[in-house]
C-alpha cells in the first residue's frame, strides 16, 4: 500500500489526545457535508425550476416556428404546403396569422394580440390542454382568450347575445383620415378561456384563421408563421435548411430555444450565479480544511519527527496531510450529495415542500449535477490540502 495514504488513513480513524483537535476536526466535516449537501439541493431546485418555467412556453411555441425573414406576413402556396407534407420528421404543421388588435367590451378595452390558426394547431402545441373554462372551438364566431384578457374585459363563455368586439387597422397606405373607416371590426364570442401565466394570459385571442385573414384583409394564402411538431429523433439543422431553402430565403426558422432566447440566458445566469455563490461560501467553508489540518500537523508533530527520522522524506511527510485533506473532502462531499440526493428524491415522491396546497415545489434530480457538486468539493479540498500540507517544513521537524 502507498506508505502516505496507510499514514493518512490511520490518522482520520484515530482520534487525537487534544480533545480540542477533536471537535475542530468534527466540525470540519459536518461543514463539509451540509455545504456540498445545500449545493446539490440548490442546483436540483433550480434545474425543476427551469424545467417548470420552460413548460410554460412548450404550450405555446411548437418544435420548429417559420418566421418571415423580412415584414410581418408572407405567403405560402399549395405546392410548398405539399412539399411540407413530404417531409418525412414533420409530423404536424400549422399556419398562423397574428397581428395586434383592439379589444372592447361594454365599455371596457384592451390592446392585445388575435392570433387565427387552423385546425392542426392543436396537433402542433398542447394549448387546448391549458383551457381551463369552457372548450377549445374555434369557428366564424367563437374564439378562446386568455383569463387576463377575460378579467380585464368581464368576459364570460358563450354571451352570443353580447359578444366582444374585435378592431383592426385596415392596411394601405396613405393617412387614416382619408378613410371613411380606417379600422375592420368582428364581434367574437368566446368558447373557453385559457390560462397559464399573466403575460401569456393578457396576450393572446385565438380565432379561425380564415375569420382573421378576412379581417386583416388578407388572402388565403398570406400568413405569419408556421409552426411544426417533429419527430422525436429528427435532424432539427437539416430541417430547418431545408423548410428555408423551400421558401427561397423568404422565411427563417427558429427552434424553441431560439424563440424564448431571453428566458433561456436568464435562466442559465440564474443558475450560475447561484452556483458561484454557493461555491463561493464552500470556499470560506474549506478555509476550516486548512485550519484541521494544520493543527493535525502540530498534534502529530512528534509522530512526523519519529517518521523523518526513520527515513520518510519530506514530501512523503507532506503528502500524508495532503491525502488526509482530499480524504475528509471527498468522503463528506460524498456523504453531502447522498443526503441531498434523498431530500430531492422525497421531494419527488412526497412533495413535503409545497408553493400552493396543489403545487410541490419543482425539483429534478440531474446526474449531472452530482458530479458538479463532487467535482468543486473535490477541487477546493486539493487546494486547501495543498496549503494546509505546505506548513510541513525542516524548521517544524527541527
Amino acid at each position: 500500500m502507498n506508505f502516505p495514504l496507510y499514514i493518512a488513513k490511520r490518522y482520520l480513524r484515530s482520534k487525537s489526545s487534544q480533545n480540542a483537535v477533536n471537535i475542530i476536526n468534527g466540525i470540519t466535516f459536518l461543514v463539509i457535508v451540509i455545504g456540498s449537501a445545500a449545493l446539490f439541493i440548490v442546483l436540483s431546485g433550480f434545474a425543476g425550476l427551469k424545467t417548470f418555467s420552460l413548460s410554460f412556453s412548450n404550450s405555446f411555441d411548437p418544435d420548429l416556428k417559420a418566421l418571415p425573414a423580412t415584414g410581418k406576413f408572407f405567403s405560402i402556396s399549395p405546392e410548398q404546403e405539399e412539399s411540407l407534407k413530404n417531409i418525412y420528421d414533420i409530423t404536424a404543421f400549422s399556419k398562423e396569422l397574428e397581428e395586434k388588435v383592439y379589444l372592447t367590451y361594454q365599455q371596457k378595452s384592451h390592446i392585445a394580440f388575435i392570433k387565427g390558426v387552423d385546425t392542426n394547431y392543436i396537433k402542433v402545441t398542447g394549448v387546448d390542454s391549458i383551457v381551463r373554462y369552457g372548450n377549445w372551438t374555434l369557428n366564424a364566431l367563437q374564439g378562446v382568450a386568455g383569463l387576463e384578457i377575460a378579467n380585464l374585459l368581464g368576459l364570460a363563455t358563450n354571451q352570443f347575445r353580447n359578444p366582444m368586439i374585435v378592431y383592426a387597422p385596415k392596411p394601405g397606405k396613405g393617412s387614416i383620415s382619408q378613410e371613411r373607416k380606417p379600422y375592420n371590426q368582428m364581434p367574437l364570442v368566446l368558447s373557453g378561456v385559457y390560462t397559464l401565466e399573466e403575460n401569456l394570459d393578457k396576450k393572446y385571442v385565438f380565432a379561425e384563421l380564415p375569420l382573421v385573414q378576412a379581417l386583416l384583409e388578407k388572402d388565403s394564402t398570406q400568413i405569419s408563421g408556421i409552426d411544426f411538431k417533429l419527430r422525436e429523433a429528427a435532424d432539427i439543422p437539416a430541417i430547418k435548411d431545408r423548410i428555408e431553402t423551400l421558401f427561397g430565403g423568404k422565411v427563417i426558422v427558429k427552434d424553441r430555444r431560439a424563440l424564448n432566447n431571453t428566458l433561456y440566458r436568464m435562466l442559465n445566469t440564474e443558475n450560475l450565479a447561484t452556483y458561484l455563490i454557493f461555491t463561493l461560501v464552500l470556499v470560506i467553508a474549506l478555509f476550516n480544511v486548512v485550519g484541521a489540518i494544520t493543527m493535525m500537523i502540530l498534534d502529530k508533530q512528534q509522530n512526523s519527527k519519529t517518521l523523518f527520522a526513520l527515513g520518510t522524506t519530506l514530501r512523503e511527510l507532506r503528502r500524508i496531510y495532503f491525502v488526509q485533506g482530499v480524504l475528509v473532502t471527498g468522503f463528506g462531499g460524498l456523504i453531502g450529495v447522498l443526503l441531498g440526493s434523498v431530500l430531492i428524491l422525497s421531494q419527488l415522491a412526497f412533495g413535503w415542500l409545497r408553493i400552493t396546497p396543489s403545487l410541490a415545489y419543482p425539483v429534478e434530480y440531474q446526474p449531472m449535477n452530482v458530479l458538479i457538486v463532487l467535482a468543486t468539493i473535490v477541487v477546493l479540498g486539493v487546494i486547501a490540502a495543498k496549503i494546509a500540507s505546505g506548513r510541513v517544513n525542516r524548521k517544524l521537524l527541527a
